[in-house]
């Protein structure tokens, strides 16, 4: 057994102090996990006793040891100047002639049979010794040659590996990790090379990177090879998988983003792939990608699931979650893993605590908008670098901006308070070290390096969801601390209001019992903002192009001219890659929905189904086709009464469609939904045919629907509506408006009174009576728990199950629910 060379299937992940912790996880692997169906392509491993063998060989160890006496770390100059000696001294050397014919030896073993993927091509990997730790990831910091062909080629590309142990990158990483030079050695590994150039290559996470939730697997895919996620230069398409419908066998695939995927890499010396050819390292080109690819999924369903299943399978046999590294082949159309480490930031962050970030003004119109890395905020002076010569310019505390970063790039932002890049996404390099620095980033924003000026105050804030946003001037803000530990547990079951699915994926973490109130409308507008039935009709108003157009007649409306080509070059525009445009609207609603179930799995989170107004209604494109002139939208043609109009039936089964997928197809078990505004028991019987009609029999399909208590008639007719419903959610704000007449939309005379006011509560003491005595549920999801002293203590004293509230007063309300529990003992 040689000293020097080792295959993968006599590595395992005991053997990180031989060949690092990246060959040791592919040996691992390869052993391990083949046999249970994920593919690994074969390859061998230089150990860390080959380093070691060719540094004394060449009498090197002591000659850079006097290049690093002389290393000024925080002076860049130096630290590149350092780094560049090395790399020369290590490069000009020669590897031992038993060393280079063991490596030959291995790579014609190889290559030999290397049947399946057909080609003699090559991927060198570096893979430092102290890699991959729970406590220092140095993923990135070491080269990766891809597509190596030949024998000299492959032994150059090993002395270059060796001499990136000491890229100015690495050499101040381990200085801020504390690890001696000189006991991290360098392994690299040779694999058979798959080929992703004609085919699509990403990375998966087994948990969400950015906010570290653990139920989801997040998959990102582009065109051709792998190196344009990490440089930051294209959106790549983006999957988020939900591990638990997953693991049922199903396909949980809760959200699909289409990338941009402007451009991919290729090999341009294709015939050098083959067997016998002359030797080389492929050269590559960045070319762009054709309309039909950037239009298109880079991966198929069934692709993603079969990816999704090797994550779940690696991240069960490592015990922790994974960052892995995916291609998929060209000739054989298979999908490989071609790395695995432990994910080092989200699974090492202490859970005992968490810190909210909050602006202390409101602000509306940022001055820029990208993708939020984070959820951190940051201000600072803008410092515009353009390429990586420019770094020394940089100083410490300010907000970097560029057009992407690279490894080079890093001493300075370790630095920086903050950094926004023009391109990339949430798998670029600024993102994978924004989040292992723990620092504000914003990705993907363009014009960033315009607009923004050098030395100009800014503020970076990634504390409201998926968008980042970036504001002229430094603006105060707060970080507060919640300790978990030291959160009351509560009797009452305190809940939480979520309208967006991006909210709900930040919030995940907050202390509830899950989500009292889960709002549609929030997705409606903003993920589809197409009206239903626009896209029902989709096909009539297409051949009706530049006709008249009525309404429903019997609104009795005006006759309206509609320029129906720009009415279906929007709805185009909006649904791409959907013929079936119902089905667009589908699988929109049930992505958002299963989104926010998702964050709080297995937590109850009660979904309401649609409740916008006429008005609201018809500013959906198309809307203005649908919806009638009400004077008084607030008690007009909302909810229930909707839901079983033939105008609007066809919408609501919409709806119901994608409850049935987000409970059935992606197996989250955990919702239960909600009829709005139902006015007489007659009319919750009709709703309740279509959703049983489609999701089946409650007793039989386990799921409940809830009514909103929030009319006069659903508190006097209480028993009635419970005998048909599974429980009442009063939603306090439409109940008092109701009950007192004060319209909630008037500020003229909205100080008169609130839900304290006697007859209110009387309503909610009735009703929540009413549940207990038919042993149904009762939860409340209105504003009045937030805002009016004294009223969670009547609540609390009338026995009411749940509590929910919005996310900025969560702490606070169990705080006070605990407070009177504790006087009522």
């Amino acid at each position: 057994m040689s000293n020097y060379i080792k295959f993968f299937s006599e590595i395992s992940n005991s053997d990180v102090s031989v060949v690092g912790g990246k060959n040791a996880s592919l040996g691992e692997m390869y052993q391990k996990l083949t046999p249970q169906g994920v593919r690994i392509p074969n390859g061998f491993a230089t150990t860390a006793d080959a380093f070691s063998y060719f540094l004394q060989s060449n009498q090197l160890e002591e000659k850079i040891k006097k290049i690093l006496e002389k290393l000024e770390i925080k002076n860049i100059k130096s630290l590149q100047k350092t780094g560049e000696q090395i790399r020369n001294l290590i490069k000009n050397g020669k590897i031992p002639e038993d060393l280079k014919d063991e490596i030959v030896k291995s790579y014609g073993q190889l290559i030999s049979n290397n049947n399946k993927l057909l080609t003699s091509a090559v991927a060198v990997r570096s893979s430092a010794t102290a890699e991959d730790l729970p406590t220092a990831s140095f993923a990135g910091q070491q080269e990766t040659f891809l597509n190596v062909v030949g024998d000299e080629k492959l032994l150059q590309k090993i002395k270059e590996c060796f001499a990136s142990l000491f890229t100015a990158r690495a050499i101040s990483y381990r200085v801020d990790k504390g690890f001696d030079h000189f006991q991290v050695k360098l392994s690299v590994g040779v694999q058979k090379m798959v080929r992703s150039d004609i085919s699509s290559s990403g990375v998966m996470f087994t948990i969400e990177p950015d906010i570290g939730l653990n139920n989801v697997i997040v998959i990102n895919s582009i065109f051709g090879l792998g190196e344009l996620i990490v440089q930051g230069k294209i959106i790549p398409d983006e999957f988020v998988i939900f591990k638990h419908g997953l693991e049922k066998g199903l396909k949980s695939i809760i959200e699909k983003k289409l990338g941009n995927k402007i451009s991919k890499i290729v090999y341009t010396r294709r015939h050098s792939l083959s067997f016998g050819g002359q030797g080389g390292e492929n050269t590559i080109k960045e070319i762009k990608t054709t309309e039909q690819e950037k239009n298109n999924f880079s991966l198929n369903d069934d692709e993603v699931v079969e990816l999704a299943n090797f994550g779940l399978l690696i991240e069960k046999h490592y015990g922790k979650a994974m960052d892995i590294e995916w291609a998929k082949d060209g000739i054989d159309g298979k999908i490989y893993i071609v790395q695995a480490r432990p994910e080092t930031v989200q699974s090492s962050r202490d859970k005992s605590s968490y810190f909210e970030y909050k602006l202390k003004q409101f602000l509306n119109k940022p001055e820029l908008k990208g993708i939020a890395i984070g959820s951190k905020i940051a201000n600072g002076r803008a410092r515009i670098i353009k390429n990586a010569n420019e770094i020394e310019k940089f100083k410490e505390g300010e907000i970097l901006i560029t057009e992407m970063t690279d490894p080079d790039w890093e001493p300075i932002m370790k630095i920086a308070s903050g950094i926004i890049t023009e391109k990339g996404g949430r798998t670029a390099h600024a993102a994978i070290v924004s989040r292992e620095l723990g620092i504000a980033c914003v990705v993907g924003v363009s014009g960033a390096m315009n607009k923004i000026k050098n030395g100009d105050e800014i503020t970076i804030d990634c504390s409201s969801g998926s968008v980042g946003k970036i504001y002229k001037g430094i603006i105060e803000f707060e970080i507060i601390e919640n300790r978990i530990l030291e959160i009351p547990k509560t009797k009452t079951k305190i809940m939480m209001n979520i309208g967006s699915p991006d909210e709900a994926f930040e919030k995940y973490y907050l202390p509830v019992d899950g989500i009292g109130l889960a709002r549609e409308e929030f997705i409606i507008a903003g993920d589809i903002g197409i009206h239903p039935n626009t896209l029902i009709n989709y096909e009539d108003i297409r051949k009706s192009q530049d006709t008249r157009h009525k309404t429903q007649e019997n609104f009795n409306s005006q006759i309206l001219r509609v320029k129906f080509d720009e009415l279906i070059k929007k709805v185009d525009e909006l649904t791409v890659g959907y013929e079936d445009k119902k089905q667009f609207y589908v699988d929109k609603l049930a992505s958002g929905v299963a989104k926010i179930a998702t964050a709080f799995y297995p937590r109850k989170v009660i979904v309401r189904f649609s409740d916008f107004k006429t008005n609201e209604y018809k500013n959906l494109l198309g809307g203005e086709l649908y919806e009638p002139e009400e004077s008084n939208p607030m008690i007009g043609w909302r909810g229930a009464s909707r839901y079983y109009d033939e105008k609007f039936k066809q919408a609501f089964e919409l709806e119901v469609l994608a409850m049935k997928k987000v409970i059935f197809e992606f197996g989250l078990d955990n919702i239960s939904i909600m009829v709005p505004f139902c006015r007489t028991p007659e009319e919750g019987k009709k709703v309740l045919e279509i959703i049983e009609r489609i999701l089946g029999k409650r007793e039989s399909a386990s799921y409940e629907v809830y009514v909103m208590c929030e009319i006069p008639s659903n508190v006097i007719l209480a028993n009635e509506f419970l005998e048909i419903f599974d429980g009442f959610s009063i939603g306090s704000n439409d109940l008092t408006q109701l009950v007192v007449g004060v319209d909630r939309d008037s500020e003229i005379i909205s100080g008169i009174t609130n839900e304290n006011n006697s007859a209110v509560k009387q309503m909610i003491s009735m009703a929540i009576k009413s549940a207990k005595e038919k042993e149904k549920y009762s939860g409340i999801c209105g504003q009045a728990p937030s805002d009016l002293p004294g009223f969670i203590e009547f609540l609390v004293e009338q026995g009411i199950q749940s509590i929910s509230v919005n996310p900025d007063v969560v702490i606070q309300t169990i705080q006070k629910v605990a407070e009177v529990e504790h006087k009522s003992l």
